[in-house]
């Protein structure tokens, strides 16, 4: 025999505002997963960026650089070595006001303006993993709450307060905070996955840039664990 408690009979059973706490929670946890992947996805396409940028380094000149380092628009390596680019050119051409500003010190600002733009890309998204997260338990007990006044007035209407008569309803209700916590568990744990991931991928984006300044200050890029040895990259004829 069918049961008469379930999630299909607390939707059927249940009033304006328990069908809308489940829509909403239902809502909060496609935008959570939909985050979720299309950042998994993000970083997994930045971390075979990543692999290129030896390549960079090794190739013959600085547009042939730019080649290995792929044509993917949003690529935030790609777009620092074009920042970098851009700001050391700039620099040289006709003198302005702010050229009073030390080379090496425009630079900086020009490639830490790439790193800042490239972590509010990363960023992008986790605002609404960390709101679930941390409202999807309250959205739920609110509906538990709901729902356990209206079987009580329900079981008192009915005169029938007996165990059999209470606990159906009112376990029925607790769902809700069920459904909460199942919201909030995955957005809060996506959330704190891809913050070490952006992390990850904000130190390669410092490092890049670290080599990007020594490479337009010196002309050459400061080799990594090789104290003052440099690996040579031609300039742009």
């Amino acid at each position: 025999m069918e049961s008469d408690f379930g999630l299909v009979h607390l939707w059927s059973q249940g009033d304006l505002v328990t069908r809308a706490v489940a829509v909403l929670l239902l809502g909060m946890s496609f935008a959570s997963w939909m985050v979720i992947i299309v950042k998994a996805l993000d970083l997994r396409r930045y971390a075979a960026q990543a692999r290129h940028i030896e390549s960079f380094w090794h190739a013959s000149d600085f547009a042939d650089g730019l080649n290995k380092l792929g044509t993917d628009p949003s690529n935030p390596y790609r777009a620092l070595a074009l920042e970098g680019r851009e700001a050391a050119a700039h620099r040289n051409a006709q003198p302005q006001l702010h050229d009073s500003i030390d080379p090496s010190d425009w630079l900086t600002r020009a490639l830490r303006n790439g790193i800042d733009e490239a972590t509010a890309r990363l960023q992008s998204g986790l605002a609404v993993l960390a709101s679930v997260g941390s409202t999807a338990p309250f959205v739920g007990l609110f509906g538990t709450v709901w729902g356990i006044y209206h079987a009580l007035l329900s079981i008192g209407t009915a005169g029938q307060a007996t165990i059999d008569k209470v606990a159906g309803p009112i376990g029925e209700a607790l769902v809700m905070t069920a459904l909460g916590l199942a919201v909030a568990i995955p957005a809060v744990l996506g959330y704190n996955a891809l913050v070490r991931g952006n992390k990850a991928v904000i130190a390669k984006l410092n490092r890049f840039a670290h080599d990007l300044h020594a490479y337009f200050v010196t002309g050459a890029r400061i080799s990594p664990g090789a104290g003052r040895n440099v690996v040579p990259l031609k300039k742009d004829a």
